[in-house]
């Protein structure tokens, strides 16, 4: 049995007890830490700065891509254009090369000018004790005032909206790492191949689509599922905003790649990374508006369920069966590089 924490995010309980017991002094940060915000707000004056860093630890090809894209997902969902990037690459000793380095920064470059993001500076090492490359993305991004969205702002009665599907992340993740173990069991190099494009097409990028909501409007609040997946990222919505959930589960679009793969590894799909998809809490008269200006833009958008008072909990429903929503305080995708 071990002992210590589990790897993947810490518990919510602990983060709250961690932010609890800091205080901030300063009146111009708008939203400091609290689990279940995607970014930092902090009073510019005429605009709000929206500020995010997030690290890339399972992935190892595309690894400036994944950088560029989850961190730009995270100012997104506040409803800010992602502007600026600074990059931290702690890279391991003896098994960095020149190739290895120029690779990295070329992606990051790609992702940036695909994204319209400015690379700043940040800092690289070859670092002790690593076995791979972890890269540490440090975003920032900016939003009038009127347009700020949180992940706290989900009301009662609100639709719940989900983007494209799940789990895109972890379909990209599992056939570029999981490749050789693939081509063993006999899936085809181009089963692969399409599985290891859900990288960039559906994409783990959020950006087109936060970006097409705030426009239409209606929407309260907004959340990009990560580690743990969308049955987290319910949670952590939820949470924030102090609402239930009902969810119809057999809404939940799950992509056939997604769900072979995942079984393959006996790995839960609502509990596998899920960049890629955006979770929208919409007035109800709004709702088939942003699904509908999406759908034009070529972006699968489904309602998924409602948000109800907090006490009546968070449930998925199927028929007549209602059953609570899992949270996974290890992602799943962790099975498979334990």
């Amino acid at each position: 049995m071990r002992d210590g924490l589990p790897v993947g995010k810490l518990r919510p309980d602990l983060l709250e007890s961690l932010f609890a017991s800091y205080h901030i002094h300063d009146p111009a940060v708008i939203i400091g830490p609290k689990v279940g915000e995607d970014a930092a707000v902090i009073d510019l004056g005429d605009s709000y700065l929206v500020a995010k860093t997030d690290p890339i630890t399972f992935a190892t090809e595309e690894i400036g891509w994944y950088l560029v894209c989850v961190n730009g997902n995270d100012i997104a969902t506040m409803g800010a254009e992602p502007r600026w990037l600074l990059t931290t690459l702690l890279l391991p000793e003896d098994r960095t090369s020149d190739a290895l380095v120029r690779d990295i920064f070329s992606q990051i470059v790609s992702a940036c000018e695909q994204f319209n993001i400015t690379l700043c500076g940040g800092h690289t090492e070859i670092t002790h004790g690593l076995d791979r490359p972890i890269v540490v993305g440090q975003m920032l991004g900016q939003v009038e005032k009127d347009r700020l969205i949180t992940s706290s702002g989900v009301q009662v009665g609100d639709d719940i909206l989900l983007t494209k599907g799940i789990a895109v992340e972890a379909t990209a993740l599992i056939a570029r790492e999981c490749e050789d173990a693939l081509l063993s069991r006999d899936y085809s190099p181009q089963y692969i191949a399409r599985a290891k494009q859900y990288l960039k097409d559906p994409g783990i990028s959020v950006l087109k689509e936060a970006m097409i909501a705030s426009r239409v409007g209606g929407v309260h609040a907004m959340h990009d599922p990560t580690e743990g997946g969308l049955g987290t990222g319910l949670h952590e919505l939820a949470r924030c905003s102090h609402v239930g959930m009902i969810v119809r589960a057999g809404r939940i679009r799950v992509f056939p790649e997604c769900s072979c793969l995942c079984r393959e590894f006996g790995v839960d799909p609502m509990g596998a990374i899920a960049s890629g998809a955006l979770l929208i809490a919409a007035d109800p008269s709004r709702s088939s508006e942003i699904i509908d200006t999406l759908a034009c833009n070529d972006i699968h958008c489904s309602a998924i369920g409602r948000a109800v008072e907090e006490g009546k909990g968070l449930f998925f429903e199927e028929g007549q069966e209602r059953y609570p929503i899992p949270i996974f305080e290890t992602d799943q995708i962790a099975k498979i590089f334990q």
